[in-house]
């Protein structure tokens, strides 16, 4: 995990943890945690490149060990994922000019740019509430009571907030709750607040000793990534403290544009804030990386962090600018530069009510060239929010996650109902279904597959189906059955010989006739540089290819793209990758066959560009890249894009293809 172990990922450990009976933990070095409690896991500050064994002792053992490695590993994609967009991100900041720059010479406070865009506002100070606990012992029976009371009533509160934020803002960041309720479910710290309460201190007071613990313990940890959970945990056990206390924490009240300025700023404060008048926020400790700072990026909200106590230390109620991409707050500014910020503003506004206003619009070019821009789902419901995002279709369902983290595997019945509604979310447009995709970082105990020593190179996807017909025709018959209430379209991962599509092919009309199906495309995946160099012979076997970049990339190059050191030289930008595209693009033009692009590549405006410019007829990506790669596309000319391509190809490395 190149951010190391942070909340999201820990809490599905814990998760995972928690199906079994027996004790589980994580070691890092000598020390360990309860694979149960989130503190003790993330209190470890396991970084990039620590070494971690887990161990179990009881029922279940072993299938606990297995299961809890196996989400470990399948999350790494993810968490890789996010670190290469976040880094990006971060790259395209770096290359961009400032949108604006003072022309006068206002006080500049200096921080770290924790979420982009100006923003013109009063600051406004918002002042954590400051708890006064008395240690004041009462009936033990009755004050343990009273805890094990609070704590189910914030994690009942925390429940609702996740649900409400999923709604909102997404899933990631609905996971923050998700991750706060973990904090408070950890059984050591009840434990360790309970034993006070029994050695005589009141309910209130051994809580937050308990916590404060915690919380220091947390905040030792050197990785700031992790330290920042800190934050989270004293925000979920103060909701608890005001809670024991009787105290209603009060909101903000607002009456005009306002930059918020505290010392630290939790989640659960952050989407409590009056978003008619809050414009940014500026806060005095904190990290880029806190969960604060993740959910104003969501709100769309400028945030400064790290702006030390100079920030605390300015003017209530001054007119100030903050500028959350520079990390700026800036104070006693002129009307002249104050206008400008207004004006820079305004554009910004428009620019994203346009690029929102135009996400249905096709993505044609200005030289009349229509590429289809999909999304990848892994269920009806992202489905739902692609397609309001924008997404004329889904260029990849993964049915892996149907699999995961249960202990057998979903009937033909169960896999059905999912296809159905997914068909019904789409409402005819074209959904690719991929077939069972297990092997590599992603494993299943209950299938009981033998060790391998290198799963990226073993018996996955394709192969896996092939050997085990028994998971083949469930899924198969389902997806047919599925077919009868909407368009379906087949592909198979990991295809490596023609003999394999073959025998796929012939799988599928014998699935198709025992449940008297329609007829369905079936395409493969072009993962293997095997399939992308011999593509002329597989053209003809098939109706459609989509190509996956991110394996296509790590066995072109031969770097795991898991690998702690060697991950960002996977990059799928390197010529040698896309040279295989071109390949594969060129010998489908040739048979008629149609070309999807459903990896990380697609989702990268660049890579959209070169992509288009090789030939590709469709683009899959993440639902929140859908709208600008589509803006993209409509504002450049598609022979421009065949000449970007062409210089790509010409390239000797990514850096040179990222530098046009």
């Amino acid at each position: 995990y190149p951010n190391g172990l942070h909340a999201r990922p820990a809490t599905r450990w814990v998760e995972t943890a928690k199906r079994f009976a027996c004790d589980l933990r994580v070691y890092k070095a000598l020390e360990f945690a309860d694979a149960k409690a989130l503190t003790g896991l993330l209190a470890l500050g396991a970084t990039r490149g620590d070494s971690l064994r887990v161990a179990a002792r009881g029922p279940d053992a072993r299938r606990a060990v297995d299961a809890l490695l196996d989400v470990m590993q399948a999350l790494s994609a993810d968490e890789k994922a996010d670190a290469e967009r976040a880094r990006r991100n971060a790259l395209a900041a770096r290359r961009s000019a400032p949108d604006w720059l003072p022309d006068g010479s206002p006080q500049a406070i200096y921080g770290i740019g924790a979420s982009p865009g100006l923003a013109i506002g009063a600051l406004v100070r918002h002042v954590s509430h400051q708890f006064e606990v008395h240690d004041s012992p009462a009936d033990v029976i009755a004050d343990g009571e009273a805890l094990e009371s609070a704590v189910l009533a914030i994690s009942q509160e925390l429940q609702t907030l996740e649900t409400q934020t999923r709604t909102r803002l997404g899933a990631s960041e609905a996971a923050i709750f998700a991750s706060q309720r973990e904090l408070i479910a950890d059984a050591d710290l009840l434990r360790e607040a309970l034993a006070s309460i029994l050695r005589g201190h009141g309910v209130a007071w051994a809580w937050q000793a308990a916590l404060q613990a915690r919380v220091e313990k947390l905040q030792a940890v050197a990785d700031p990534l992790l330290a920042a959970r800190a934050l989270d945990l004293r925000d979920v056990g103060e909701r608890v403290l005001a809670r024991l206390l009787g105290i209603e924490r009060q909101s903000l009240v607002l009456k005009q544009a306002s930059i918020l300025v505290a010392d630290d700023l939790t989640p659960s404060d952050t989407l409590q804030l009056d978003m008619n008048f809050v414009v940014g926020l500026a806060i005095s400790s904190g990290g880029p990386t806190s969960h604060t700072a993740i959910l104003a990026r969501t709100l769309g909200l400028p945030a400064v962090v790290a702006a030390g106590s100079a920030l605390l230390a300015a003017p209530e109620g001054q007119l100030a600018v903050i500028d959350g991409g520079l990390g700026a707050v800036y104070l006693e500014v002129s009307q002249t530069d104050r206008d400008a910020v207004a004006t820079v503003i305004a554009r910004q506004l428009a620019e994203r009510n346009a690029l929102r206003e135009s996400r249905y619009l096709p993505a044609t070019t200005t030289d009349g060239h229509t590429v289809e821009v999909a999304a990848n789902v892994a269920n009806a419901k992202q489905a739902r929010v692609a397609i309001e995002a924008g997404a004329e279709g889904v260029g990849l369902m993964r049915t892996e996650f149907l699999f995961l983290e249960r202990n057998s595997a979903p009937d033909e019945e169960e896999q059905y109902r999912v296809y159905r509604d997914m068909t019904e979310a789409m409402g005819g447009r074209t959904l690719i279904i991929r077939a069972l995709d297990i092997g590599g970082d992603k494993k299943v105990p209950y299938l009981n597959l033998a060790k391998e020593e290198n799963p990226f190179l073993g018996v996955r996807g394709a192969r896996l189906l092939l050997l085990r017909q028994d998971l083949l025709y469930t899924q198969l018959r389902a997806l047919y059955r599925a077919a009868a209430h909407g368009p379906i379209r087949i592909m198979f991962p990991m295809v490596t010989h023609t003999s394999e599509i073959e025998a796929l092919r012939s799988h599928c009309e014998r699935a198709r006739a025992q449940v008297n199906g329609p007829q369905l495309k079936i395409g493969i995946m072009v993962e293997v540089p095997a399939v992308a160099v011999m593509a002329e012979k597989f053209a003809p076997l098939v109706d459609f290819f989509s190509v996956g970049t991110n394996d296509l990339t790590q066995y072109t190059l031969a770097i795991d793209r898991q690998h702690p050191e060697l991950a960002p030289q996977a990059d799928s930008l390197h010529p040698a990758v896309l040279d295989l595209i071109a390949r594969t693009v060129a010998a489908a033009k040739k048979h008629g066959t149609w070309v999807g692009v459903c990896g990380g590549l697609a989702g990268d405006p660049l890579g959209a560009r070169i992509l288009t410019g090789l030939g590709v007829d469709e683009l899959s990506m993440s639902a929140q890249d859908v709208a600008s790669v589509k803006a993209t596309l409509r504002g450049d000319s598609y022979s421009a894009m065949q000449v970007l391509a062409q210089r790509a190809l010409a390239a000797g490395s990514a850096d040179e293809v990222r530098a046009l």
